[in-house]
């Protein structure tokens, strides 16, 4: 029987079940072994991972040419205009190649951002804001890489949505089976 799960991983928790270093993994909060991430988050990024022991779910979010969205929140430094971000709807050059063209918008639509621990570093003089992007690649560190290509930072990064899955609902650390 397949099993698919979504899970709302912290900041600084691994997205793999074990480590020989005693640093926080999957493993310390799904207790449902023989499931996989469909996809990588880095340990610095927080959001939706999708695991499952389903060998067509994992491949429909992981390989790259299905192109699922995924949506991202992303806290940068500063506070770029519409114009800084327009060229992320033509895709961008970065040093492996052109992105694909994404979605963008500033804010995250009302929704509610839980504390991190630790929680961001801050600059008085230097703001904040929070931008969505909706892309369909999933390249290594890709949305830090787009927003650093642009001037801008990324402070935080949370994966909200892939495909037609969220994080509604689920507090960090929580996970539920589908």
């Amino acid at each position: 029987m397949p099993t698919t799960i979504l899970f709302h991983k912290p900041y600084g928790v691994l997205p793999q079940f074990s480590d020989t270093q005693g640093r926080s993994h999957l493993g310390d909060f799904v207790p449902i072994r023989d499931v996989y991430p469909a996809g990588r988050l880095d340990r610095d990024s927080e959001g939706l991972m999708i695991l499952t022991n389903d060998g067509s779910t994992q491949h429909k979010i992981a390989h790259p040419d299905n192109k699922m969205s995924k949506t991202y929140w992303a806290q940068v430094e500063g506070a770029p205009t519409e114009e800084d971000l327009a060229p992320i709807s033509d895709g961008l050059a970065l040093k492996d190649g052109m992105t694909l063209p994404g979605k963008w918008q500033l804010g995250i639509g009302g929704h509610r951002v839980w504390q991190r621990d630790p929680p961001i570093r801050v600059r008085k003089t230097i703001p904040d804001t929070w931008i969505t992007l909706t892309l369909r690649e999933g390249r290594n560190r890709q949305v830090r890489r787009m927003c650093a290509h642009l001037g801008f930072p990324v402070l935080r990064l949370i994966r909200y949505r892939v495909g037609s899955w969220t994080l509604d609902g689920l507090e960090p650390g929580q996970w539920r089976e589908l």
